[in-house]
Protein backbone atom coordinates (compact mmCIF):
# COMPACT_ATOMS: atom_id res chain seq x y z
CA UNK A 1 0.00 0.00 0.00
CA UNK A 2 2.85 2.39 0.66
CA UNK A 3 5.51 3.50 3.13
CA UNK A 4 5.47 6.76 5.08
CA UNK A 5 8.92 8.26 5.48
CA UNK A 6 10.06 9.82 8.74
CA UNK A 7 9.56 13.58 8.78
CA UNK A 8 10.62 15.48 11.93
CA UNK A 9 8.26 18.36 11.07
CA UNK A 10 5.33 16.04 11.73
CA UNK A 11 6.52 15.78 15.34
CA UNK A 12 6.83 19.53 15.93
CA UNK A 13 4.44 20.63 18.68
CA UNK A 14 3.32 24.21 19.16
CA UNK A 15 4.83 26.16 22.04
CA UNK A 16 1.42 26.21 23.73
CA UNK A 17 1.42 22.39 23.69
CA UNK A 18 4.19 22.41 26.32
CA UNK A 19 1.54 23.40 28.87
CA UNK A 20 -0.17 20.04 28.27
CA UNK A 21 2.81 17.84 27.41
CA UNK A 22 5.24 18.67 30.23
CA UNK A 23 4.78 17.73 33.86
CA UNK A 24 5.56 20.53 36.28
CA UNK A 25 4.70 24.11 37.05
CA UNK A 26 5.12 25.92 33.73
CA UNK A 27 4.12 29.58 33.57
CA UNK A 28 3.47 31.86 30.63
CA UNK A 29 5.24 35.19 31.05
CA UNK A 30 4.49 36.40 27.53
CA UNK A 31 2.22 34.36 25.25
CA UNK A 32 3.13 36.02 21.96
CA UNK A 33 2.47 33.63 19.07
CA UNK A 34 2.67 30.51 21.19
CA UNK A 35 -0.53 29.19 19.57
CA UNK A 36 1.13 28.95 16.15
CA UNK A 37 4.92 28.78 16.61
CA UNK A 38 6.27 25.22 16.42
CA UNK A 39 9.25 23.67 18.18
CA UNK A 40 11.59 21.95 15.73
CA UNK A 41 14.86 22.23 17.69
CA UNK A 42 15.99 22.59 21.30
CA UNK A 43 19.00 24.50 22.57
CA UNK A 44 20.14 24.28 26.18
CA UNK A 45 21.93 27.61 26.47
CA UNK A 46 24.36 27.10 29.32
CA UNK A 47 27.26 28.79 27.49
CA UNK A 48 27.72 32.49 26.79
CA UNK A 49 25.71 34.18 24.07
CA UNK A 50 28.54 34.15 21.51
CA UNK A 51 28.65 30.35 21.69
CA UNK A 52 24.87 30.06 21.45
CA UNK A 53 24.20 32.37 18.51
CA UNK A 54 25.38 29.87 15.89
CA UNK A 55 22.84 27.33 17.20
CA UNK A 56 19.86 29.63 16.73
CA UNK A 57 17.69 28.75 13.74
CA UNK A 58 13.98 28.84 12.87
CA UNK A 59 11.82 26.80 15.22
CA UNK A 60 14.39 26.74 18.05
CA UNK A 61 13.21 26.68 21.66
CA UNK A 62 15.91 28.20 23.87
CA UNK A 63 16.12 26.69 27.35
CA UNK A 64 18.23 28.82 29.66
CA UNK A 65 18.52 29.97 33.23
CA UNK A 66 16.54 33.12 34.00
CA UNK A 67 19.67 35.03 34.99
CA UNK A 68 21.39 34.58 31.60
CA UNK A 69 20.64 38.09 30.38
CA UNK A 70 23.15 37.77 27.52
CA UNK A 71 21.35 34.75 26.04
CA UNK A 72 18.02 36.45 26.58
CA UNK A 73 19.13 39.54 24.66
CA UNK A 74 20.76 37.48 21.89
CA UNK A 75 17.44 35.74 21.30
CA UNK A 76 15.66 39.09 21.18
CA UNK A 77 18.14 40.48 18.64
CA UNK A 78 17.80 37.35 16.48
CA UNK A 79 14.02 37.81 16.53
CA UNK A 80 14.30 41.45 15.48
CA UNK A 81 16.57 40.36 12.61
CA UNK A 82 13.85 38.10 11.26
CA UNK A 83 14.77 34.78 12.89
CA UNK A 84 11.46 32.98 13.69
CA UNK A 85 12.49 31.32 16.97
CA UNK A 86 9.96 29.05 18.66
CA UNK A 87 10.40 30.80 22.01
CA UNK A 88 12.37 31.05 25.26
CA UNK A 89 11.90 28.79 28.30
CA UNK A 90 13.70 30.13 31.37
CA UNK A 91 14.49 27.84 34.29
CA UNK A 92 15.21 27.90 38.04
CA UNK A 93 12.24 30.20 38.59
CA UNK A 94 14.30 33.31 37.99
CA UNK A 95 12.22 36.05 36.47
CA UNK A 96 13.89 38.10 33.72
CA UNK A 97 15.32 41.44 34.75
CA UNK A 98 12.75 44.23 34.27
CA UNK A 99 15.22 46.48 32.46
CA UNK A 100 16.22 43.63 30.15
CA UNK A 101 12.52 42.95 29.48
CA UNK A 102 12.03 46.60 28.59
CA UNK A 103 14.98 46.55 26.17
CA UNK A 104 13.59 43.42 24.51
CA UNK A 105 10.03 44.67 24.27
CA UNK A 106 10.19 45.01 20.47
CA UNK A 107 11.06 41.32 20.15
CA UNK A 108 8.03 40.34 22.22
CA UNK A 109 5.87 42.60 20.07
CA UNK A 110 6.93 40.40 17.14
CA UNK A 111 5.35 37.40 18.88
CA UNK A 112 8.30 35.80 20.70
CA UNK A 113 6.83 33.56 23.46
CA UNK A 114 8.42 33.50 26.93
CA UNK A 115 7.75 30.68 29.43
CA UNK A 116 9.16 29.85 32.85
CA UNK A 117 9.69 26.73 34.99
CA UNK A 118 11.02 26.43 38.53
CA UNK A 119 13.18 23.32 37.94
CA UNK A 120 16.84 23.44 36.91
CA UNK A 121 17.88 23.60 33.29
CA UNK A 122 18.90 19.92 33.08
CA UNK A 123 15.60 18.66 34.49
CA UNK A 124 13.57 21.01 32.30
CA UNK A 125 15.47 19.93 29.18
CA UNK A 126 14.95 16.26 30.02
CA UNK A 127 11.22 16.82 30.45
CA UNK A 128 10.98 18.67 27.14
CA UNK A 129 12.91 15.99 25.25
CA UNK A 130 10.91 13.15 26.81
CA UNK A 131 7.53 14.84 26.31
CA UNK A 132 4.96 12.99 24.22
CA UNK A 133 5.00 14.51 20.70
CA UNK A 134 1.61 13.04 19.72
CA UNK A 135 -0.65 15.40 17.81
CA UNK A 136 -3.27 17.08 19.95
CA UNK A 137 -6.93 17.17 18.83
CA UNK A 138 -7.02 20.99 18.71
CA UNK A 139 -4.15 21.20 16.17
CA UNK A 140 -5.91 20.97 12.77
CA UNK A 141 -2.89 22.28 10.85
CA UNK A 142 -0.65 19.45 12.05
CA UNK A 143 -3.45 16.90 11.63
CA UNK A 144 -3.92 17.99 8.00
CA UNK A 145 -0.16 17.92 7.38
CA UNK A 146 0.04 14.35 8.69
CA UNK A 147 -2.97 13.30 6.61
CA UNK A 148 -1.52 14.85 3.47
CA UNK A 149 1.87 13.23 4.04
CA UNK A 150 0.31 9.82 4.53
CA UNK A 151 -1.94 10.28 1.49
CA UNK A 152 1.00 11.18 -0.74
CA UNK A 153 2.92 8.04 0.27
CA UNK A 154 0.06 5.60 -0.31
CA UNK A 155 -0.53 3.86 -3.63
CA UNK A 156 -3.81 5.53 -4.52
CA UNK A 157 -4.28 3.45 -7.68
CA UNK A 158 -4.02 0.18 -5.78
CA UNK A 159 -6.40 1.42 -3.09
CA UNK A 160 -8.89 2.63 -5.69
CA UNK A 161 -8.91 -0.72 -7.47
CA UNK A 162 -9.10 -2.62 -4.18
CA UNK A 163 -12.05 -0.56 -3.02
CA UNK A 164 -13.76 -0.39 -6.42
CA UNK A 165 -17.39 0.55 -6.11
CA UNK A 166 -20.23 1.45 -8.42
CA UNK A 167 -20.80 4.80 -6.69
CA UNK A 168 -18.80 7.85 -7.72
CA UNK A 169 -15.93 8.39 -5.28
CA UNK A 170 -15.46 11.81 -3.76
CA UNK A 171 -12.06 13.45 -4.16
CA UNK A 172 -10.65 14.19 -0.72
CA UNK A 173 -8.26 17.13 -0.20
CA UNK A 174 -5.21 14.85 0.41
CA UNK A 175 -6.03 12.83 -2.72
CA UNK A 176 -6.53 16.07 -4.68
CA UNK A 177 -3.11 17.35 -3.62
CA UNK A 178 -1.48 14.01 -4.38
CA UNK A 179 -3.06 13.95 -7.83
CA UNK A 180 -1.88 17.49 -8.59
CA UNK A 181 1.67 16.69 -7.49
CA UNK A 182 1.80 13.45 -9.49
CA UNK A 183 0.53 15.13 -12.66
CA UNK A 184 2.82 18.14 -12.17
CA UNK A 185 5.86 15.89 -11.88
CA UNK A 186 4.88 14.13 -15.09
CA UNK A 187 4.43 17.44 -16.97
CA UNK A 188 7.70 18.98 -15.66
CA UNK A 189 6.68 22.53 -16.56
CA UNK A 190 8.81 25.68 -16.24
CA UNK A 191 6.94 28.17 -14.03
CA UNK A 192 7.95 31.79 -13.45
CA UNK A 193 7.41 33.36 -10.01
CA UNK A 194 7.48 37.18 -10.33
CA UNK A 195 7.43 37.64 -6.53
CA UNK A 196 10.85 36.02 -6.27
CA UNK A 197 11.95 38.00 -3.21
CA UNK A 198 8.87 37.17 -1.11
CA UNK A 199 9.74 34.64 1.68
CA UNK A 200 6.73 32.32 1.20
CA UNK A 201 7.31 32.27 -2.56
CA UNK A 202 10.97 31.36 -2.03
CA UNK A 203 10.06 28.52 0.34
CA UNK A 204 7.40 27.24 -2.07
CA UNK A 205 9.87 27.33 -4.98
CA UNK A 206 12.41 25.32 -2.98
CA UNK A 207 9.76 22.75 -2.06
CA UNK A 208 8.55 22.42 -5.65
CA UNK A 209 12.13 22.17 -6.89
CA UNK A 210 13.24 19.54 -4.38
CA UNK A 211 10.10 17.44 -4.89
CA UNK A 212 10.22 17.73 -8.66
CA UNK A 213 6.79 19.37 -8.89
CA UNK A 214 7.89 22.08 -11.33
CA UNK A 215 10.94 23.87 -12.70
CA UNK A 216 10.50 27.17 -10.85
CA UNK A 217 12.07 30.44 -11.98
CA UNK A 218 12.44 33.13 -9.31
CA UNK A 219 12.56 36.72 -10.57
CA UNK A 220 14.75 38.90 -8.38
CA UNK A 221 18.25 39.69 -7.20
CA UNK A 222 20.04 36.40 -6.49
CA UNK A 223 22.03 37.64 -3.49
CA UNK A 224 18.99 39.22 -1.88
CA UNK A 225 16.93 36.06 -2.43
CA UNK A 226 19.66 33.93 -0.82
CA UNK A 227 19.83 36.24 2.21
CA UNK A 228 16.05 36.14 2.64
CA UNK A 229 16.16 32.34 2.40
CA UNK A 230 18.92 32.13 5.03
CA UNK A 231 16.97 34.41 7.38
CA UNK A 232 14.08 31.95 7.20
CA UNK A 233 16.23 28.87 7.71
CA UNK A 234 16.14 27.49 4.15
CA UNK A 235 18.85 27.05 1.55
CA UNK A 236 18.48 27.87 -2.15
CA UNK A 237 19.57 24.83 -4.19
CA UNK A 238 22.28 25.64 -6.74
CA UNK A 239 20.11 24.21 -9.51
CA UNK A 240 17.09 26.42 -8.69
CA UNK A 241 16.85 29.02 -11.44
CA UNK A 242 17.00 32.70 -10.46
CA UNK A 243 16.75 35.42 -13.11
CA UNK A 244 17.65 39.06 -12.49
CA UNK A 245 14.90 41.24 -14.03
CA UNK A 246 17.47 43.95 -14.82
CA UNK A 247 19.42 41.48 -16.97
CA UNK A 248 16.55 39.97 -18.99
CA UNK A 249 14.22 42.97 -19.29
CA UNK A 250 15.77 44.24 -22.54
CA UNK A 251 14.93 40.96 -24.31
CA UNK A 252 11.20 41.59 -23.97
CA UNK A 253 10.89 45.26 -24.97
CA UNK A 254 10.62 44.64 -28.72
CA UNK A 255 8.19 41.68 -28.40
CA UNK A 256 5.99 43.72 -26.06
CA UNK A 257 5.95 46.66 -28.50
CA UNK A 258 4.91 44.24 -31.25
CA UNK A 259 2.09 42.77 -29.13
CA UNK A 260 0.74 46.23 -28.25
CA UNK A 261 1.44 48.05 -31.51
CA UNK A 262 -2.29 48.49 -32.10
CA UNK A 263 -2.36 50.53 -28.89
CA UNK A 264 0.57 52.68 -30.02
CA UNK A 265 2.98 51.35 -27.39
CA UNK A 266 6.53 52.67 -27.79
CA UNK A 267 9.79 51.18 -26.47
CA UNK A 268 10.35 53.64 -23.57
CA UNK A 269 6.87 53.01 -22.16
CA UNK A 270 7.25 49.25 -22.70
CA UNK A 271 10.53 49.28 -20.76
CA UNK A 272 8.84 51.24 -17.97
CA UNK A 273 5.96 48.74 -17.75
CA UNK A 274 8.42 45.84 -17.72
CA UNK A 275 9.84 47.20 -14.46
CA UNK A 276 6.82 45.42 -12.94
CA UNK A 277 7.91 41.80 -12.49
CA UNK A 278 4.36 40.54 -13.10
CA UNK A 279 4.37 42.24 -16.52
CA UNK A 280 7.86 40.83 -17.19
CA UNK A 281 6.76 37.32 -16.18
CA UNK A 282 3.67 37.63 -18.38
CA UNK A 283 5.87 38.53 -21.35
CA UNK A 284 7.99 35.44 -20.65
CA UNK A 285 4.76 33.44 -20.80
CA UNK A 286 3.58 35.21 -23.97
CA UNK A 287 6.92 34.38 -25.64
CA UNK A 288 6.67 30.71 -24.58
CA UNK A 289 9.83 31.01 -22.47
CA UNK A 290 7.84 29.55 -19.56
CA UNK A 291 4.75 27.36 -19.36
CA UNK A 292 2.99 29.20 -16.55
CA UNK A 293 3.05 32.06 -14.04
CA UNK A 294 2.14 32.07 -10.35
CA UNK A 295 1.60 35.32 -8.48
CA UNK A 296 -0.62 36.75 -5.75
CA UNK A 297 1.37 36.55 -2.50
CA UNK A 298 1.91 40.32 -2.46
CA UNK A 299 -0.05 41.32 -5.58
CA UNK A 300 -3.81 41.55 -5.92
CA UNK A 301 -5.74 39.38 -8.34
CA UNK A 302 -6.25 42.44 -10.55
CA UNK A 303 -2.51 43.21 -10.68
CA UNK A 304 -1.78 39.58 -11.51
CA UNK A 305 -4.23 39.10 -14.38
CA UNK A 306 -4.28 42.60 -15.91
CA UNK A 307 -1.04 42.05 -17.89
CA UNK A 308 -2.46 38.77 -19.18
CA UNK A 309 -5.56 40.62 -20.42
CA UNK A 310 -3.34 43.02 -22.33
CA UNK A 311 -0.64 40.67 -23.65
CA UNK A 312 -2.10 37.15 -23.93
CA UNK A 313 -5.85 37.78 -24.39
CA UNK A 314 -8.62 35.25 -23.87
CA UNK A 315 -8.64 31.75 -25.34
CA UNK A 316 -10.58 31.17 -28.61
CA UNK A 317 -14.32 30.98 -28.01
CA UNK A 318 -14.18 32.80 -24.66
CA UNK A 319 -15.57 36.29 -24.30
CA UNK A 320 -14.55 36.83 -20.68
CA UNK A 321 -11.89 35.69 -18.22
CA UNK A 322 -13.09 34.17 -14.97
CA UNK A 323 -11.40 32.69 -11.93
CA UNK A 324 -11.94 29.68 -9.72
CA UNK A 325 -10.66 28.59 -6.34
CA UNK A 326 -10.69 25.17 -4.77
CA UNK A 327 -12.59 24.83 -1.49
CA UNK A 328 -11.20 21.82 0.35
CA UNK A 329 -13.81 20.60 2.82
CA UNK A 330 -13.08 17.69 5.19
CA UNK A 331 -14.10 14.98 2.71
CA UNK A 332 -14.53 16.67 -0.69
CA UNK A 333 -13.14 19.38 -2.95
CA UNK A 334 -15.43 21.95 -4.57
CA UNK A 335 -14.72 24.50 -7.28
CA UNK A 336 -15.97 28.02 -6.58
CA UNK A 337 -16.23 30.48 -9.46
CA UNK A 338 -16.09 33.39 -10.00
CA UNK A 339 -15.16 35.19 -6.76
CA UNK A 340 -12.42 37.56 -7.88
CA UNK A 341 -12.66 38.83 -11.46
CA UNK A 342 -16.26 39.59 -12.47
CA UNK A 343 -18.10 41.36 -9.65
CA UNK A 344 -21.47 41.80 -11.40
CA UNK A 345 -21.90 39.35 -14.30
CA UNK A 346 -25.00 39.37 -16.45
CA UNK A 347 -26.87 36.17 -17.38
CA UNK A 348 -24.69 35.37 -20.40
CA UNK A 349 -21.46 36.01 -18.50
CA UNK A 350 -22.69 33.94 -15.57
CA UNK A 351 -23.35 31.03 -17.92
CA UNK A 352 -19.86 31.24 -19.35
CA UNK A 353 -18.37 31.41 -15.84
CA UNK A 354 -20.27 28.24 -14.94
CA UNK A 355 -19.01 26.43 -18.06
CA UNK A 356 -15.42 27.56 -17.47
CA UNK A 357 -15.61 26.50 -13.81
CA UNK A 358 -16.95 23.06 -14.78
CA UNK A 359 -14.17 22.66 -17.34
CA UNK A 360 -11.61 23.58 -14.67
CA UNK A 361 -13.07 20.97 -12.32
CA UNK A 362 -12.74 18.30 -15.00
CA UNK A 363 -9.21 19.43 -15.92
CA UNK A 364 -8.13 19.08 -12.29
CA UNK A 365 -9.71 15.65 -11.90
CA UNK A 366 -12.48 16.66 -9.52
CA UNK A 367 -15.24 15.38 -11.81
CA UNK A 368 -15.37 13.24 -14.93
CA UNK A 369 -19.04 13.73 -15.78
CA UNK A 370 -21.41 16.60 -16.38
CA UNK A 371 -21.49 18.85 -13.32
CA UNK A 372 -24.63 20.36 -11.79
CA UNK A 373 -24.72 24.13 -11.56
CA UNK A 374 -25.81 25.36 -8.11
Amino acid sequence: MGAVNWDPQLSSPRVKDLLDLIEGDIKVIHAGEMDTRRIEHFVLASATARNVVELLKPGTLIITSGDRDDVFMAAAIATLNGMPLAGILITRGYGPNKEIMRLCESAFNKGLPLLSMSEGSFDVTRKVLEADKSVLPDDPQRIEQIMNTVAEQLDSHWLREYNDSSREALVSPPAFRYQLIRRSRAENKRIVLPEGEEPRTIQAAITCHERGIARCVLLGDAERIKKIAEAHGVVIPESLEILDPDVIRQHYIAPMVELRKDKGLQAPLAESQLMDNVVLGTMMLAEDDVHGLVSGAIHTTANTIRPAFQLIKTSPGSKIVSSVFFMMLPDQVFVYGDCAVNPDPNAEELSEIAIQSADSAKAFGIASQELPVL
